[in-house]
């Protein structure tokens, strides 16, 4: 095992990717001269090349476009957005292009891109800058949407996107790029749509992914301290949705809390809250509660961003609420 930065990460698992399939290629604002807006793909240009590594204009819509393209004559493109913000200009692209080819073709077609860049939140950006769209992409039939909260993952998962014969939105975080990690020292590869138990416990059940996991590890360290066992639950895939491992845990914590960094209407947590309650209420002791960040516009100010946003605190109120503690 070795550790490396979780951009490294990102930049391991492209390269060794690349290097194995030559028409696998990675385009994106700043990707190749820059090396990487977050120097996610330091080194790359030197290696590949200007035709497997390519700068774009700022035209997401554009850019998006021919690597849909590119699927439909054989090759296998990356597109990086310097922040999934910016994949509204493109939308159309990914949703009425990329997640329909291969229903719309007959099957003639397969669309074998990934789409990847920063979701959420990076501290002080502005409303416009700070924005969670798992939910939006996991609504789309033909869409898989991966996000990782650790290096680990965030490698053996991009290999795996990268070898799908589907369209995969790779959802990472600009606060992300410098936490360090163990990788092994060989090639690994995770399956897409298996979530992970990194925690295990007894009392109650927490399900959450991406960076705000981190808050739940956080809030189970404290509530260890006062006797309850947490067991958290890393989605890594949005869809699919691995429900039948949080349904597993559920049914032996006999409660759910669900973190998610995303505004509170129709997400993620509400699709999992639903299948739960579906399928497994007579295991619940108590009603379901799912975090998420404040029905707003993302603020500027640190201090109403800091109320903005789920914290370790948050999640402490909720399990103990599920618990009936004060």
């Amino acid at each position: 095992m070795r550790t490396i930065q979780f951009r490294e990460a990102i930049c391991e698992a492209m390269s060794e990717e690349m290097r194995r399939d030559e028409s696998i290629y990675l385009m994106g604002e700043e990707v190749a001269e820059y090396n990487g807006a977050y120097k996610a793909s330091k080194g790359m240009l030197d290696e590949f090349g200007a035709k497997r590594v390519i700068d774009t204009p700022i035209a997401e819509l554009g850019f998006a476009g021919i690597a849909v393209g590119s699927t439909m004559t054989g090759n296998r493109p990356i597109v990086e957005y310097m922040t999934f913000n910016f994949s509204l200009v493109g939308i159309d692209q990914i949703i009425n292009n990329a997640a329909k080819i291969r229903q719309m073709s007959g099957g003639q077609f397969k669309c074998p891109i990934v789409f990847r860049g920063p979701t959420a939140s990076a501290g002080q950006l502005g409303a416009t800058h700070s924005q969670a769209f798992e939910s939006w992409f996991a609504n789309t039939p033909g869409l898989k949407v991966v996000v990782p909260s650790n290096v680990y993952d965030a490698k053996g998962l991009l290999k795996a996107a990268i070898r799908d014969d589907d369209p995969v939105i790779f959802m990472e975080s600009e606060q992300m790029y410098g936490d360090k990690g163990e990788v092994p020292d060989g090639e690994y590869v995770l399956p897409i749509g298996v979530a992970d138990i990194k925690r295990e416990g007894t009392d109650v059940t927490i399900v959450s992914f991406g960076k705000i996991i981190k808050e739940a590890y956080k809030a189970a360290d404290d509530l260890a301290k006062e006797g309850v066992s947490c067991e958290i639950i890393d989605l890594r895939t949005v869809r699919p949705l691995d429900i039948n491992a949080v349904l597993k845990s559920v049914k032996k914590t006999n409660r759910l809390v669900i973190l998610e960094e995303a505004w509170p209407f129709g997400n993620v947590s509400t699709e999992i809250t639903y299948q739960v309650q579906s399928q497994a209420f007579d295991y619940l002791d108590a009603p379901i509660e799912k975090i998420n960040t404040a029905d707003t516009p993302a603020p500027y100010s640190p201090e109403l961003l800091a109320e903005w946003l789920p914290n370790s605190n948050d999640v402490v109120k909720a399990v103990k609420k599920v618990m009936y503690k004060k």
